[in-house]
């Protein structure tokens, strides 16, 4: 037997469920140690007494976290006038601001 959209849509408002497409362009799921993107995703949301519960499908992938903030690779990038990769990578090899900032000037 099969269901049509409008049937399922019709049978799953009688159990008292609610279904709504959501026209989302990226998701993000962010962990402690990684981002998990899904791109090109189909959402939806479903609430079923009072309780929304989310269902995503789409093209997963993973990004694993750095520990470096924003303000310290901005503040060697401006120290030693250098890229913000530069900058990103000297703090990465050394995981010290003062010791990367020196670093970089020697260069």
């Amino acid at each position: 037997m099969k269901i049509n959209q409008k049937q399922m849509e019709r049978m799953m408002k009688q159990m008292g469920m609610n279904v709504t497409n959501i026209d989302a362009e990226e998701v993000i799921i962010r962990t402690a140690e990684k981002d998990i993107i899904i791109s090109n995703p189909q959402v939806s949301k479903i609430k079923v007494m009072d309780q929304d519960t989310f269902q995503i499908t789409g093209e997963v992938s993973e990004r694993e976290k750095e520990d470096l903030s924003e303000d310290d690779v901005d503040m060697v990038a401006d120290q030693a006038g250098v890229s913000r990769e530069e900058a990103k990578e000297m703090l990465r090899e050394t995981g010290d601001i003062a010791e990367a900032i020196m670093k970089l000037k020697k260069h």
